[in-house]
């Protein structure tokens, strides 16, 4: 019987970091050894940083970006472990660290981990290809719960890159991420993100495209966050042994082509 595939979590103490824990104990073929957090978090039941990723092959990360682009660093510096990325509200310098990271180790990197979400966005870019800008407006909406501290969230901006390309366009050209006082017609073009934050909602996503004489829209509702933990434990048995690079969930479900 193959040696199970040694996971460490990050962001331990946070509610995705606990649900990851409770996916991976959960999953055949996999061992939880290690779960970590900030330094000036109370410790008991965890593991230094230096121990966990010493003891493991991937580790599973739901923490912030800053911690996110520090941890990319330091498992290139070692030469591994593989990492599992799930947190949002990258900058840009923070992507092209965790890129310059994926040189050295694997990474996967998502803003969603539901294979229904990844399946919309391929329905999204599908449908922008068919549905003309100068008939349709594309709006993002997104609702999360109170305590989420980026907008719009990792999921719209993955859902509006998806109507963009599907146009061929660059989202950074066409996006309007807020509208607030007198601000003129629409452009033809543009792509609109809408954003909600209250109480406990998991997640939902909608992409609207408005006709004048009809609206489409596809949408996904999260009822549950531990579909996300799962889909990041597959996206870790999957990255487990892969060679270093710039990974996400597309390539793990296989809608790139790849095993």
């Amino acid at each position: 019987m193959p040696d199970p595939i040694r996971i460490a979590v990050a962001g331990a103490l946070g509610r995705m970091g606990r649900a990851a824990a409770a996916a991976v104990e959960a999953r055949d073929g996999l061992e939880l050894v290690a779960r970590f957090d900030r330094p000036e978090a109370p410790q008991d039941g965890l593991t230094p940083i230096d121990a966990a990723l010493g003891g493991c092959d991937v580790v599973i990360d739901f923490s912030t970006p800053a911690a996110s682009t520090a941890l990319a660093q330091l498992s290139a510096a070692r030469g591994g472990p593989a990492l599992v990325i799930g947190s949002t509200g990258f900058d840009e310098a923070q992507i092209a660290a965790i890129t310059q990271a994926a040189q050295n180790i694997a990474i996967v990197r998502a803003g969603n981990f539901s294979l229904g979400v990844n399946t919309l966005l391929g329905l999204v870019a599908q449908a922008a290809r068919a549905l003309s800008a100068d008939a349709y407006d594309i709006e993002v909406y997104e609702a999360h719960h109170r305590r989420k501290v980026d907008a719009p969230s990792g999921t719209a901006l993955m859902l509006g890159e998806a109507a963009a390309q599907g146009r061929g366009q660059a989202l950074s050209d066409v996006a309007v991420r807020g509208r607030d006082g007198i601000t003129g017609a629409r452009r033809t073009g543009d792509i609109g993100f809408s954003v909600v934050r209250g109480g406990g909602i998991v997640g939902d996503h909608s992409v609207i495209f408005a006709a004048e004489d009809e609206v489409l829209t596809l949408s996904h509702r999260a009822m549950d966050r531990g579909l996300f933990a799962r889909g990041a434990v597959e996206a870790a048995r999957w990255v487990a042994g892969r060679t270093p690079g710039a990974y996400d969930m597309m390539d793990v479900l296989g809608f790139k082509g790849g095993t």
